[in-house]
């Protein structure tokens, strides 16, 4: 059922332009020989922070290769990465103020950032849902009517995760946080009953760490999170720069790698997102 609005979706962000660019990003990178790419630091696997901190992930690799294909285009013989750790809440603001030139998080595509920033090509496609104590008889979002719902603020999930409510009809208690560690924290400690996030990300932390009581993913997801990467708002040939790398990455096939790398331990890429890999394969 969510092949027509993403799909839509997907034509809207390949189709649409804009006007003639007010910022030149290239040239600014061409002449100061340096990219700066913000990424997070507990975002896993897409965007983090490794153990010697340094930056690691889908989101991560997808913007190193685009660094190479800019500087294959600029000419330069050397390109500086400077890598910029960026909360959650300040990702936008980042891009918008010139403090980043690419987000390289997990940052979904929408009409109310687009407002404030464009985006690239989309590079993938999840959904958000919850992570429950095992105990707790939560298996849909149906059953949650009643409980303590931790999820990150001012997110597409937290504004889905109303909506979801509403949907179905059911009354829970929404508690705030300012991180996924905070949301999970509070999951694990029992001050909450759930936590809502996208799935992928959800299922790294069932995997990754250690919760003193039993925890599980519910059989539903919530929303469609179409993740890319923000961009300069009003440069047209950045923009282009950027999609003109990310497609030779599907086209190639180096998207199976960069996959493999750091999401094939959960398996095979669903039919939608191997759509998505199919799809982003736009021709020079």
């Amino acid at each position: 059922m969510r092949f027509t609005p993403f799909a839509l979706l997907l034509l809207a962000q390949i189709t649409w332009g804009g006007p003639a660019a007010a910022a030149d990003t290239l040239a600014r990178i061409k002449s100061a020989g340096e990219i700066r790419l913000g990424y997070f630091e507990t975002s896993a696997p897409f965007s983090f922070a490794s153990a010697d901190k340094s930056p690691q992930g889908y989101s991560v690799d997808l913007c190193q290769r685009i660094a190479a294909g800019i500087q294959r285009q600029l000419g330069l013989a050397q390109l500086k990465t400077t890598w910029v750790p960026l909360a959650t809440g300040e990702r936008i603001e980042a891009v918008r103020s010139g403090r980043v030139d690419i987000e390289c998080g997990t940052t979904s595509w929408s009409f109310a950032r687009q407002e404030l920033v464009d985006f690239s090509l989309m590079t993938f496609v999840d959904g958000a849902s919850l992570i429950v104590a095992a105990d707790s008889g939560v298996r849909r979002m149906a059953d949650s009517g009643g409980k303590r719902i931790a999820v990150i603020r001012d997110t597409t999930t937290e504004k889905a995760l109303l909506a979801a409510l509403i949907g179905n009809k059911v009354k829970a208690e929404i508690v705030r946080v300012d991180t996924r560690e905070q949301g999970f924290a509070l999951l694990t400690e029992g001050r909450a009953d759930a936590f809502a996030s996208d799935r992928f990300l959800l299922m790294n932390l069932l995997t990754s760490v250690r919760s003193p009581r039993p925890l599980r993913l519910i059989d539903e997801d919530f929303s469609v999170e179409p993740y890319a990467l923000a961009l300069p708002r009003d440069d047209a040939g950045f923009r282009l720069a950027v999609n003109r790398a990310l497609a030779q990455v599907f086209r190639s096939g180096e998207i199976a790698e960069v996959y493999e790398r750091w999401l094939g331990h959960f398996g095979q890429p669903s039919l939608l997102l191997s759509a998505l890999f199919y799809l982003q394969q736009i021709p020079e």
